[in-house]
């Protein structure tokens, strides 16, 4: 990888983890009246996937959206404003945290009820098809989408129509507080997918690089024999389910020791591989000030920026 590209890469990370960071710092003040699903941890998906993206693709996520949002608009001027309720949000701060979208960028939807985007998503691959265009759909979400019937019944169409749409899962083996094998009547998701006609790959989604490269191995087997993808990358969430604090005490899963975190932090990993690849921490240092500096007047801006007047309730709410 090129160093402009590898930076590039950095810089998005760093992006998502001083947002959300700065989201930890400022919630508990109580400005902003949207509930968070945090995603420290998972940015290295995100990022990953869509660093391989083409420019005509559209995507489709959960509500921990976050690292979706700012990956496909850099963009944190827009999601603080959302996050605070004003104005010049991208849904004018009607639609919250879990709800951020951006088709200008490509971003259809997101969605705070678990499955119901994946098969809005299969719905755009399937009209990509039918207009015979080349546009790549992609949609995230998490495992607990796996136990939904949505999923399968999407899964199965896309596989019986042949549609290129690269279906992740971002995997925490969580449902909120419950593990996975609290939930499944299945050994393993890999396992249940593999019956189905589509590739699949998958791997640890800490790992920036390895994401990437299974996501290129994927899309290059789409280009060459369309049909669906289905990577599996698992990750560890840092924090609670919904919002701004860790919960190792509240007992349903361990403390990681420091040295598992790190392991497992996306973040620290990328940064070891560009300090690897001939990067200085002085390169690096450059990076994260200039994106403290980014984020910080953007949460300046949005809590200065107006409130939507009440008749906007009434706006773009219909279908």
């Amino acid at each position: 990888m090129e160093r402009e590209e590898a930076i590039a890469l950095y810089r998005k990370l760093v992006l998502i983890r001083q947002a959300e960071e700065k989201i930890r710092e400022e919630y508990l003040k109580d400005e902003m009246k949207t509930p968070v699903h945090l995603g420290i941890g998972a940015e290295g998906i995100s990022v990953g996937v869509c660093h391989c993206l083409p420019a005509n693709s559209r995507t489709f996520g959960t509500y921990r959206n976050h690292a979706l949002y700012l990956t496909v608009t850099g963009d944190p001027d827009g999601f603080f404003a959302e996050l605070y309720g004003r104005l010049s949000g991208p849904g004018k701060g009607k639609a919250g945290s879990m709800h951020l979208s951006a088709p200008e960028f490509g971003l259809m939807a997101t969605s705070a009820v678990v499955g119901t985007t994946i098969p809005v998503a299969v719905g755009a691959a399937f009209a990509e098809a039918y207009r015979k265009t080349s546009g790549i759909v992609v949609v995230f979400f998490g495992d607990g989408a796996i136990e939904e019937g949505v999923f399968w019944e999407s899964l199965n169409f896309a596989c019986l129509k042949q549609l290129r749409i690269l279906f992740v899962c971002e995997d925490n083996s969580l449902a909120i507080h419950a593990h996975a094998a609290e939930r499944r009547g299945f050994r393993s998701i890999p396992e249940a997918v593999a019956a189905f006609d589509c590739y699949q790959a998958g791997g640890d989604g800490s790992d920036v690089l390895g994401v990437i490269r299974r996501t290129r191995q994927a899309l290059q087997m789409m280009s060459e024999k369309p049909k669906p993808a289905f990577l599996h990358f698992t990750y560890l969430r840092f924090l609670e389910h919904v919002g701004p604090r860790e919960d190792f005490d509240v007992g349903y899963r361990c403390r990681p020791s420091r040295e598992e975190s790190e392991g497992l932090d996306p973040v620290l990993r990328f940064e070891k591989e560009l300090l690897r690849s001939g990067c200085t921490l002085q390169d690096l240092e450059v990076v994260r000030v200039e994106v403290r500096e980014r984020v910080r007047r953007a949460v300046e801006a949005a809590q200065k920026a107006p409130f939507a007047p009440p008749a906007e309730l009434y706006r773009d709410v219909l279908a």
